[in-house]
Parts: C-alpha cells; sequence; structure tokens
C-alpha cells in the first residue's frame, strides 16, 4: 500500500526532465522521505503530480531498480531496497538526535584558528553581477564566446578510449605531458619564453601559482616590492606568508622604484598591462627593474596574467623573455581567456625551483585534475585555442573601441592614466573628488554596475609595511577613492555604448 506522498519539481528547461525527476527521487531516498515499508507513489500518480509523461517516470523507476536504490515486487510497486532502508530509518534517528544535542558541547572554533584570514580582505564582487542590464564587471567573460563545441571535441578525444584509462590514475606529482609540451611550443614562444619540459609547472589558476610561491620563498623576513593599486589578492598571499610588502607607486611607465626597491628581495608585477591600471611598463622601466634584482640578488615574479587576451598588434615580449640571469619568475593562466571556472595556470621557472615547487604541491593536492589537463591539451593541439584567442582579440579590440569612444564622449572628465593602452578594462579617475562608492550606488540605479578601485590600493591600516611607506602609502590612500574599474568583456557588445550614457546620467545626479 502506498503513502500518499506530495512531490514537486520545479523544472529547469535546459535539463531533461528525466535527469531532473531521477534527481529529486534520488535525494529523496537518501534524505530518508520515503517509509522503508511503503510503496513509492505509483507511475501514473507521480506523472500526475509532477506533470510529466508516464514513460518518462516509467524510465525513471527502472534505472533506479538496476542501479539498486529499488526493488519491484510484483502488482505491488516500487519499494526501498534493503541498504536504503536501513539509510532512511537512520536519517529518522539521526533528526531526533540533534534535536536532543546540547550547544555547548560544540568547540570554541575562535580558540582553534590559528590565522586570521580577517586581516586579508577580498575585492568584493556582487555574485548577482548578470542580473544588471549594463553589467561593467572585470574578468567575467561573455559567456555565449565560449568555444563550446570545440571544448566538447577535446573532451570525447580524452573520454572516447575505450583502452585508455589515463585521466583516472592518480599521477601523484607530475603533469600531463601533452599540455607541458603544447604551453612549452605553443604558448610560450608567443610571449617570447623559451624554456625545457621541467621548467614548467601547472597550476590551478594564476593565483594559485603565486600562492605556491609565496609559501616556498617568503618568510616575516622577506620583502615584497610590490604595485600600488595592485592585485589585492597578491598582496593577501603574500601577507599570508609573513613577508612585509613595499609598496610602489605606478605611473604612466609602470611600476617605479623608490627609496624601498634596493631593499626588495622579491618584487611583484604585471608588466603587459599594470592591474588594475592596465599601463605597460615601459623597455627603460623593464631595464631598470632587471638591473636592480640583478644588483640585490633579488627575484621577480612576473604576473602575466592576460598573456592570451593581449589583443594589441604587436605587444611587448614578456618581461621573462628579456631575463638572461634566471632571475624572472613567469606566472599565467589560460582563466582569464576561456572561462575563470576552468582554474588551469602554469609557472614557468629554473628546473630546480620548479623541483621544490613541485613537492610542496603535492602535499597541497597532489596534481591539478587530470581530465582538465588533457582536455586543454587537445584544445590546443588541434589548433581550437589558437583560432579562438584570434576571434577573442578581434572582438576585444572592437569591444575597446566602442567603449573607449563612448567614454571620450559622455565622460570625457574622468581621467585615464592609461589613455591609449588597449588593456581589458578602463582605469578611470572621478572629478571634483566624487566618491566612487556614491557612484556604484548611483550607477547601480541606472542599471549599470561599475567597480571601485578603492580595494585596489594599499591602505594606511595594511600590516608590516614600515615607517619608510607612510608618505607614500597615505598619498595614494586619499585618492583611493576616486578611482573606478570598467570592464566590458561580459556586456553584451550592443549595450556598451548604452551603458555608458547612463552611466554619465548617474554622474550627472551627483556632481
Amino acid at each position: 500500500m502506498a503513502v500518499d506522498y506530495q512531490c514537486f519539481i520545479e523544472f529547469d528547461s535546459s535539463r531533461s526532465l528525466q535527469e531532473q525527476v531521477r534527481e529529486y527521487l534520488v535525494k529523496a531516498i537518501l534524505s530518508g522521505i520515503f517509509s522503508p515499508e511503503q510503496a513509492l507513489p505509483s507511475c501514473r500518480k507521480l506523472s500526475q503530480q509532477l506533470k510529466v509523461s508516464r514513460n518518462t517516470v516509467s524510465l525513471v523507476y527502472e534505472s533506479l531498480l538496476d542501479d539498486g536504490y529499488l526493488i519491484s515486487r510484483p502488482r505491488s510497486g516500487y519499494y526501498l531496497s534493503d541498504g536504503y532502508k536501513e539509510s532512511s530509518q537512520e536519517s529518522a534517528e539521526n533528526i531526533e538526535l540533534s534535536t536532543d544535542n546540547s550547544a555547548n558541547a560544540a568547540p570554541n572554533w575562535d580558540d582553534k584558528i590559528k590565522v586570521n584570514t580577517h586581516q586579508f580582505p577580498r575585492i568584493v564582487k556582487p555574485t548577482h553581477w548578470s542580473c544588471y542590464k549594463y553589467p561593467f564587471i572585470y574578468g567575467q567573460p561573455y559567456i555565449n564566446d565560449f568555444p563550446l563545441s570545440h571544448w566538447r571535441e577535446a573532451t570525447r578525444k580524452v573520454i572516447a578510449d575505450s583502452h585508455d584509462h589515463g585521466w583516472l590514475c592518480d599521477k601523484v606529482d607530475k603533469d600531463v605531458e601533452l599540455l607541458v609540451e603544447q604551453i612549452r611550443t605553443r604558448v610560450l614562444p608567443q610571449r617570447g619564453i623559451h624554456a625545457s619540459n621541467d621548467e614548467i609547472l601547472i597550476t590551478i589558476g594564476s593565483q594559485n601559482g603565486l600562492y605556491l610561491l609565496s609559501q616556498l620563498l617568503m618568510n616575516r623576513d622577506s620583502r615584497v616590492g610590490v604595485e600600488n593599486p595592485g592585485y589585492k589578492e597578491a598582496y593577501n598571499i603574500f601577507g599570508l606568508a609573513g613577508a612585509q610588502l613595499h609598496p610602489h607607486q605606478v605611473d604612466d611607465e609602470g611600476l617605479k622604484p623608490n627609496s624601498l626597491s634596493s631593499m626588495c628581495d622579491y618584487f611583484y608585477v604585471t608588466p603587459s598591462h599594470q592591474a588594475p591600471t592596465g599601463v605597460t611598463m615601459s623597455q627603460q622601466r623593464r631595464k631598470e627593474l632587471l638591473d636592480l634584482a640583478q644588483r640585490n640578488d633579488a627575484i621577480i615574479i612576473e604576473d602575466d596574467y592576460d598573456s592570451n587576451s593581449n589583443f594589441e598588434l604587436n605587444p611587448a615580449p614578456a618581461l621573462k623573455a628579456q631575463d638572461k640571469s634566471g632571475r624572472v619568475i613567469y606566472v599565467s593562466s589560460f582563466s582569464k581567456i576561456l572561462a575563470p571556472g576552468l582554474r588551469l595556470g602554469f609557472i614557468v621557472a629554473p628546473e630546480e625551483l620548479i623541483y621544490e615547487l613541485r613537492a610542496l604541491r603535492r602535499l597541497m593536492f597532489r596534481h591539478p585534475p587530470t581530465r582538465l589537463q588533457m582536455e586543454m591539451a587537445h584544445f590546443i593541439a588541434q589548433g581550437y585555442h589558437d583560432s579562438f584567442v584570434r576571434r577573442f582579440r578581434e572582438n576585444t579590440r572592437q569591444r575597446w573601441d566602442i567603449i573607449n569612444d563612448a567614454v571620450s564622449k559622455h565622460i570625457p572628465y574622468c581621467d585615464r592614466l592609461a589613455k591609449n593602452e588597449l588593456s581589458n578594462a578602463l582605469w578611470l579617475q572621478t572629478p571634483d573628488k566624487i566618491s566612487s562608492q556614491r557612484l556604484v550606488s548611483r550607477a547601480a540605479q541606472h542599471g549599470v554596475l561599475v567597480e571601485t578601485g578603492y580595494s585596489h590600493f594599499m591602505t594606511a591600516s595594511q600590516p608590516d609595511l614600515g615607517d619608510q611607506s607612510t608618505m607614500s602609502n597615505t598619498l595614494m590612500s586619499n585618492d583611493a577613492n576616486r578611482y573606478f574599474r570598467l570592464g566590458f568583456h561580459s556586456i553584451d557588445k550592443a549595450l556598451i555604448h548604452p551603458g555608458i550614457i547612463e552611466l554619465a546620467k548617474a554622474f550627472d545626479g551627483l556632481r
């Protein structure tokens, strides 16, 4: 005899009905919703409740029967199998026990946590950014541009061979050789870099690469020269390792050496397009930085985050391409151009350093997912990556022309440090000392999402700066609240110009 269960699913039109019905029933079985002694709803009744065909429900029940979730009793219906009867009873008992547990028995986690992560604030971006009509958010791609068919083809090449299950195996601390080879022969030469396979390590994005480097190379005695404004998560990662951060102002030539430069053991730079200003480091500054590192036995960490998305006709080679003494560690990523969710990047460094990084990575997560590495390797080997990069750069160039023209026409009073740089975002300064927080709030009322630039600066409260940095740091903090950033990849191309017009209306309400 069946219990009168009431089932309801809010169906997603992008997924099959059969898939969603099965998912619902599996969750209900594991959660103990169905009585172990009573039959599940009949095919006819469940199809009526869910408003789907009886055939759909029947196919789902049969698949659950094959997979051992259910048993069938002739002329009686479907019941939970013996294994899931016990799960159902345990779920009910656990619910009763959880109400009896005393809150006083819980541990005091504040006493046990040894690292205060609250001192490392993140860059806040709204999770509902796609709900804005004009989302000028940076770092998110226009989803429709992703080469889905080509990526599926790469995936099929990995899993189609029934005799090759290498992607299922634990590689311990090794990387997929084909991906390393593709990076060495197809990706790095475009940035003027030549390396051996033993000088390349695959990471879970460039941020993971920075974390590995910080844990291996830095401690409380380390002094790191960083760009100000700069990449906030790099500040946080180096700070977590205990390093002392020395800010360096950014002008129209990039990082500007100062009195603290000679004290630095490491420099972290984004010379291709400085994050977040978009400035390209001049050849003179590059030479100065390399000479400085040579004189003071310092190491340079080059974050070439937009190496693949650089759409200049003749982009400058990477800083590492000019390195003759092995002092530049190169970090890059595939995530920026393809999709942030891929989390796949790499480090290029001397072989002895890669050896130590590989051992450290093994202790953390062994290696990035093998299947993902293999898919990316095939994606590059088949020429899909190169063709996508060409389309991406042309599309980005068009987008930049549109937003550059719109900004120049409708908000010409917003100054830019990098006026003609073909970077993947525009870094702007508000007029009349208008707060960027006020701008963000007012722009949202017009359906426009912009990002405040304040969080990209090192503030006066930044730990371990030292007295010598106070004057420079205070100067930067006073103006930090006047900057904002406009990304232009996540927004529909046709909405870029109208979005800047709406942003101009927001400014009119503030000026």
